[in-house]
């Protein structure tokens, strides 16, 4: 019993460990493309509030799609590793590409249509990597207690990656670059190595993860069924709500950092010791979790993670720019403790959000949902994008200014990165409270029947 219980924790690290890569080209992606097109290729606020919607049209086609092409996969690795490992690697090389400029003149036309279609391609990739790998939440077990380990784990690492990114893009950039934290070099050559580690532990996932191969066949991918499939889970349409709003606040904080420390701090060195900070409160959120749901309904955890989330950013208000950065550093742990439950909190809602849909569609469609993870990821992001590149733009903000910039530009980068992030938050907490309404009783009935439905359809055969 203690060796196969030691197997299974073995299976659940080795899956986790994967995380670490995603969240290095995705930290690199949603936290330092903008500011490396803003102050490194000088393209306009307007190019990404042009190109990020775009972008999300085709996602929208794109995610669906990709998580039906792997419901119907069938290979001897299973449905899920295949796609992780072609993924990681187009994925890794198309980072690389982004952050790189082959030799195109700043300001052409040809640098603009490069980027546009790295940026694309970068979103494809990740889909491809993104939806397999945390489809697999469900088919390890449908123990809730089980899954809370399992997604803690692959949070904590992805938590980690997400520190790493950090803590390191700034240093990394100029230890690999010419000094400089605009360094072209230095970000072409960080990419690679961060695409170089995303290849490495999705590998270690690939040969160390077996999967469930007793899956139900999903059907035949079609516009109209994916779209019936989203539409018709209530819960699944309550959650993206949710998730749009609490993961655009956190994004605004993250997007913003940069321009935060760099222009109005007058330190973009701080950055990193910021992002120690807030990778601790997310490891002590990850090891609450456990602890709180001994104790109470996961579903008050939730809305008290929100809270302290949203009580941490008041903290930073008060105690940022002029005060003192030991008291905005306790407060960003606090806030960050609440951010780390809620992402953990997200990928198990989901996971319990397809049993949901099987038990009130009859249909049973992992990938399809959490498809929607990687895609209000990216429709957070664009919400971001929109708020963020608008404040920029009607603020004057300069890229070659650095601190010289007006007291406008800095009051709008600090209430971007401050008090946006709490007002969403406590939107979402809202939305959670009054409608979404899996709490431990329902999810208890939907097992019951699902296990009874599964039995007899067994014997049936």
């Amino acid at each position: 019993m203690a060796n196969q219980k030691g197997k299974r924790y073995l299976r659940y690290f080795g899956y986790g460990i994967g995380a670490v890569g995603l969240d290095l080209s995705y930290g690199l992606f949603y936290s330092f493309l903008s500011n490396y097109l803003t102050d490194v290729l000088m393209m306009p606020a307007l190019f990404l509030l042009i190109l990020t919607p775009l972008a999300r049209i085709w996602d929208g086609i794109n995610d669906p799609m990709m998580g039906t092409i792997v419901d119907n996969t069938r290979t001897r690795f299973g449905k899920f590793r295949p796609w992780i490992m072609t993924g990681a690697c187009l994925n890794a090389v198309v980072l690389t590409l982004l952050f790189t400029n082959p030799g195109l003149e700043l300001g052409s036309v040809s640098l603009y249509v490069y980027v546009a279609v790295m940026y694309v391609l970068w979103g494809m990739t990740n889909t491809m990597v993104d939806i397999p790998y945390w489809s697999m939440v469900p088919s390890f077990t449908n123990d809730p207690k089980e899954r809370n380990m399992v997604a803690t784990i692959a949070r904590a690492f992805s938590g980690f990656g997400q520190i790493l990114v950090v803590v390191l893009t700034v240093s990394m950039v100029k230890l690999l670059g010419d000094g400089t934290e605009t360094s072209p070099q230095g970000f072409s050559r960080w990419a690679m190595i961060a695409g170089c580690i995303l290849i490495f532990v999705v590998f270690i996932t690939f040969i160390s993860t077996k999967e469930d191969h007793d899956v139900r066949k999903a059907e035949k991918f079609s516009f109209k069924k994916a779209y019936n499939t989203i539409k018709s889970n209530d819960q699944l349409l309550i959650f993206m709500l949710f998730a749009i709003l609490s993961n655009t606040g956190w994004y605004m904080t993250s997007g913003l950092g940069m321009y935060y420390f760099k222009v109005v701090v007058g330190d973009s060195g701080k950055l990193g010791t910021f992002g120690v900070f807030t990778g601790v409160g997310q490891a002590l959120g990850l090891l609450l979790i456990p602890i709180l749901t001994k104790f109470m309904p996961r579903r008050r955890v939730i809305q008290i993670a929100l809270c302290i989330a949203a009580f941490g950013y008041a903290g930073m208000f008060l105690f940022g720019h002029g005060g003192s950065f030991i008291v905005f550093a306790v407060f960003a742990i606090i806030g960050s403790i609440g951010i780390g439950c809620m992402f953990v909190s997200q990928t198990i809602m989901l996971a319990d959000i397809v049993d949901y849909g099987e038990y009130k569609n009859g249909i049973r469609s992992e990938s399809i949902t959490f498809s929607m993870k990687g895609f209000l990821q990216k429709m957070a992001y664009t919400l971001q994008t929109i708020i963020m590149f608008t404040g920029l733009g009607l603020s004057g903000y300069d890229g070659s200014l650095a601190t010289a910039n007006s007291d406008f530009s800095k009051n709008t980068i600090t209430a971007m990165m401050l008090i946006v992030p709490a007002i969403l938050i406590i939107a979402s907490l809202i939305i959670f409270t009054k409608k979404y309404k899996l709490d431990q009783s329902k999810m208890e009935e939907v097992n019951r029947v699902l296990e009874e439905r599964h039995k007899a359809e067994e014997a049936a055969e």
